[in-house]
């Protein structure tokens, strides 16, 4: 006699049967999301640096990564909505392309993990615990280095070697600041300089600056301006440094790439590079708060001769000599 077969009965015998291979489930791809203050173009550099150090671990973008970029294009108040965004989203990981967005992006989650590019003093704005044991969900590079306020000031010395009133563009609000300031003042004192502060907390001040600091009488110029102000208008920064015909030392050779004349600092797209090994890591699933902050490695001293002449300035050989980029 054949026993029936209820409907629940064959419903379990369905549910117990192995599925063939390719009716699995998908493997979820991760995303990322990258939250900058400075817009695409001017970024570009840094988000090639992120995707090759991404491309040496495996993960190839669009397919088995997915990049949610969000950029500010240099309007720094349109970052809270562009990080809220990446949080609906609901994206694995955020890594964020300076103090600013990562503020915003701190501000915006608690939970999804967040990776500094750059961040000059990460225990001081509060953003880790400590160095060695973030703590929190964030953790990622830091660029915390004074001492080369102080070095700057040095070099910007050497090459011009008759100045003696420098006007130092900073940002006041800008984490780290004031510890750089000091290192400037220190060297100002032992070469016998007279420093000019000026306060540039956006992007129209800066031409403010530079009439100031041609109307103080300054021989030169130490730029130490805020990435998110300043990243943006690198051309129109170098320009107006032709225009007032002042020698300017930036903190990045991005600066020099696009017209400016010095720069002595952090190697910014090897950063990015090493991000992707926070990515790597928290994929695996590492935690933020027990992946300790990492330091600069890599350094750059960049001079472009064609600035030099413009301004007309010879810059001592002893100078070119140490240069790890001449741009002729």
């Amino acid at each position: 006699m054949t026993k029936k077969i209820t409907r629940r009965t064959f419903c379990s015998m369905l549910l117990a049967l192995p599925f063939p291979a390719g009716a699995q489930q998908p493997t979820k791809i991760p995303r990322i999301g990258y939250l900058a203050g400075a817009s695409r173009s001017a970024n570009a550099p840094r988000l090639d640096s992120f995707r090759l150090g991404l491309r040496e671990l495996g993960y190839v973008e669009g397919k088995n990564i997915i990049i949610e970029y969000r950029s500010a294009e240099g309007k720094l108040d349109g970052l809270p909505a562009l990080a809220a965004e990446l949080v609906r989203l609901k994206v694995d990981i955020i890594v964020t392309a300076g103090p600013i967005p990562t503020r915003v992006a701190k501000e915006a989650t608690s939970t999804i993990p967040i990776i500094m590019t750059n961040e000059s003093d990460p225990v001081g704005t509060g953003f880790v615990a400590s160095l060695a044991r973030p703590g929190g969900n964030i953790t990622g590079l830091s660029t915390l280095a004074p001492e080369l306020s102080g070095k700057r000031l040095e070099l910007l010395k050497e090459t011009a070697p008759k100045l003696s009133r420098v006007a130092v563009f900073g940002t006041s609000t800008f984490p780290g600041n004031a510890q750089s300031l000091k290192e400037v003042e220190f060297a100002a004192a032992a070469f016998k300089i007279q420093l000019q502060y000026l306060d540039v907390l956006d992007p129209k001040d800066i031409e403010t600056a530079f009439r100031a600091a041609r109307k103080g009488r300054a021989n030169a110029v130490l730029f130490m301006v805020a990435g998110g102000i300043a990243n943006a208008h690198r051309t129109d920064i170098a320009e107006l440094a032709v225009k007032n015909r002042l020698p300017v030392m930036y903190d990045r050779s991005d600066f020099v790439e696009a017209g400016g004349l010095i720069a002595y600092g952090v190697n910014y797209n090897d950063l990015d590079r090493r991000a992707a090994t926070f990515v790597d890591k928290i994929l695996k699933g590492r935690t933020p708060a027990d992946l300790p902050v990492e330091q600069p490695m890599k350094f750059e001293f960049i001079v472009n001769l064609k600035a030099a002449k413009q301004i007309g300035l010879t810059v001592p050989p002893n100078v070119l000599v140490r240069a790890d980029k001449v741009i002729r």
